[in-house]
């Protein structure tokens, strides 16, 4: 099948389909006589793996390690699972700081009601923000174990 139609096939561009041959995500496929290129099932099935692990979290980079494993022949469940486990510590982490962030926002949002929009005198600053970090400082709400703030909802 020529490139358009392997696009097509499996929901990309033919410009992604250069790129992963360009970086060797993908063989470069044998050339028709017309100098066309001319791909197999081979190369359906490899870009539909490229598009799942992406949608997983994988970059182009640990999907590349993951092929190189498979085209040596090689089992590569050990190392996809690794990859996976770093990517799941990195969301939990990135799950912590949005937490954190949203009782922060919280604490703003409800401290804005409490104030009154007349003393807000400052040409530079919102009191909304300023006065709750204030707060924020006096209360010194860190964790010991990890430095950061936290506050109760």
């Amino acid at each position: 099948m020529k490139i358009g139609e392997l696009a097509a096939e499996v929901g990309t561009t033919t410009k992604t389909i250069r790129f992963y041959e360009s970086i060797g995500l993908l063989d470069e496929p044998e050339r028709t006589p017309s100098g066309y290129r001319d791909y197999g099932q081979a190369a359906v099935e490899r870009l539909g793996f490229v598009k799942q692990a992406q949608a997983s979290g994988l970059s182009l980079d640990e999907i590349s390690s993951i092929l190189q494993i498979k085209d040596r022949g090689g089992r590569s469940c050990e190392h996809t699972r690794n990859l996976l486990a770093s990517h799941l510590e990195a969301l939990d982490e990135r799950i912590e700081e949005l937490h954190r962030a949203r009782i922060e926002l919280r604490r703003m949002f409800d401290r804005a009601a409490a104030l009154d929009p007349g003393d807000c005198d400052d040409p530079n600053r919102c009191q909304v923000i300023t006065e709750t970090l204030a707060a924020e400082d006096e209360n010194d709400l860190t964790l010991p174990s990890t430095g950061r703030r936290t506050f109760e909802s």
